[in-house]
């Protein structure tokens, strides 16, 4: 623990927040502790749920492989493009699921957000845009790390959540409200919402979801069963 507690403060005098140890920082250190632990304890749950740790969260997500790659170039492409235009200027969060974009975090003024949403609605594979950016001062990382310990402690909630498709889901806390999406039925979408809704620390909850029928629902799911039984390596050769 106080290894942990010396690196990270190291980290954040290297990024100017402060020259002698503080409260601010063992508040922060704190966090990121509790976060990391909280995510830890997610893993886990991910193999105890899906019983093999390597392919649990391909088995369970109703994305197909290809569009889970979609997504995740999305979110790369347009971080990395938003940081090198905006900078300092910007505190930008992406997050893609189905291809619907999702923006979170804080600009300097209303044009930034502006063409920050205009680059992502733009790019060729961003199916839809959700800009949620907020216009005002930068989060400190102390507010950071908050936010995501929230979002692990609810994304523990949900795995644990009898018929919540967890892995089917995306859950993002920022300033303290929380941001869902996925691919689930309305029964679901409910479920999940009323899970995020009553975890402490949250203030609103934003539902962003693809919604499907039973009847999709089953098919998705019976797919998912039928790709996790195929060889995900050539055959051995005698």
């Amino acid at each position: 623990m106080d290894y942990v507690m010396g690196l990270i403060t190291s980290c954040l005098i290297k990024q100017g927040i402060d020259r002698e140890p503080s409260m601010q920082i063992k508040s922060i250190v704190t966090l990121a502790i509790a976060a990391m632990c909280a995510s830890l304890l997610s893993a886990c749950a991910v193999v105890a749920v899906g019983g093999v740790a390597a392919s649990a969260s391909v088995m369970a997500d109703r994305r197909t492989p290809g569009v889970q790659a979609i997504d995740k170039g999305i979110e790369l492409e347009a971080e990395n493009a938003l940081e090198k235009r905006f900078g300092d200027k910007a505190n930008i969060n992406v997050a893609s699921f189905n291809q619907k974009v999702l923006l979170t975090g804080e600009v300097q003024d209303e044009s930034i957000k502006n063409e920050a949403g205009d680059y992502v609605k733009g790019m060729k594979n961003a199916r839809s845009v959700y800009n949620e950016l907020v216009v005002g001062p930068i989060s400190s990382y102390g507010a950071r790390a908050s936010d995501s310990y929230l979002e692990s402690k609810i994304k523990t909630q949900m795995i644990f959540t009898d018929k919540l498709p967890s892995n089917s889901m995306d859950i993002i806390a920022e300033g303290g409200n929380v941001y869902l999406m996925g691919i689930l039925t309305q029964n679901e979408a409910e479920l999940a919402k009323k899970v995020a809704s009553n975890a402490n620390g949250v203030k609103e909850v934003f539902a962003y979801f693809d919604i499907i029928s039973d009847a999709e629902k089953a098919r998705l799911d019976k797919q998912g069963k039928a790709d996790e039984s195929q060889p995900t390596s050539p055959p051995a050769h005698n």
